[in-house]
């Protein structure tokens, strides 16, 4: 909790909270820690406390005007209350079960990638268009068929991102970071994590600035090597009566669109294979 503070406070500038900066060149990036409780309305001793890890069952009044006081977004808040009181999950099962209707359902739709994922952004099931635009999935190790791997290990995959390959990294981060709040004694979230940060340099770069963000809608755009620029916007749903599955991946390409030709050209050739063939 206190290097997520410190990097939220080193976000800000004093005219930022509408304080006025003194002392000249300031040291160290950011707001201060006194300048923060100030903005807060707590003590500084107490929020030092805080930021060593130190200061036992703060309150949630504390921890919202902290995040009021550091303008965190609303997953940002409830990350900040997460650290400060740990949520204890039951252990998640170990083979991950998918109903025959949601493999269906992904087969079913035969102009736009979708796929299931999992709690490690393990991608569990999907149809053809996904490997056609994506990665062919058939083709990876299971262990390595997560989407953080394929963003932050696979130069192929990296490549067909293009210049679009540091937002969705970035994203990828944010999004593992606000699992590891959700559940931080899962052992297979943290080896997940310790192995991007051990084999991606750039991933260790990225988690170290604390982002936090849900995945929830956004666009995806791939340079394809077959029909060119795609550029689809996604939606997640979330799949409420499936406990070991996070969610379901659609995307769409805009009616009429040079993507929505290209998406059926690759539909057409039906060169790829769902995990419903393996």
């Amino acid at each position: 909790m206190g290097e997520f503070l410190k990097s939220r406070r080193a976000r800000l500038r004093p005219e930022d909270v509408e304080l006025r900066a003194y002392g000249g060149r300031r040291r160290v990036p950011g707001l201060r820690r006194e300048e923060l409780a100030q903005v807060a309305g707590v003590s500084v001793a107490y929020y030092i406390r805080l930021e060593q890890g130190t200061a036992d069952n703060v309150s949630a009044e504390v921890l919202d005007a902290i995040a009021r006081a550091l303008r965190l977004t609303p997953d940002e808040r409830a990350h900040l209350h997460r650290l400060a009181r740990p949520p204890r999950r039951a252990p998640r099962a170990e083979v991950v079960r998918l109903r025959p209707p949601l493999q269906h359902l992904l087969d079913a739709i035969t102009h736009a990638p979708a796929y299931v994922v999992g709690h490690y952004t393990n991608v569990v099931a999907w149809n053809r268009l996904t490997a056609a635009v994506f990665v062919d999935l058939a083709d990876v190790p299971p262990e390595e068929r997560t989407w953080s791997h394929q963003i932050h290990l696979n130069p192929d995959y990296r490549a067909r991102l293009d210049d679009n390959w540091l937002p969705v990294a970035r994203r990828n981060v944010a999004y593992l970071r606000l699992r590891l709040g959700q559940d931080p004694h899962d052992p297979k979230l943290r080896g997940l994590v310790d192995e991007l940060l051990e084999r991606g340099e750039e991933f260790a770069r990225m988690w170290e600035e604390h982002p936090v963000e849900d995945l929830r809608h956004g666009e995806a755009r791939v340079r394809h090597p077959e029909v060119g620029r795609l550029v689809l916007p996604f939606e997640t749903l979330h799949l409420p009566g499936d406990p070991d599955l996070s969610r379901l991946m659609l995307y769409a390409a805009e009616p009429g669109s040079p993507s929505e030709a290209a998406l059926r050209r690759l539909a057409e050739t039906g060169a790829h294979r769902s995990s419903a063939e393996l």
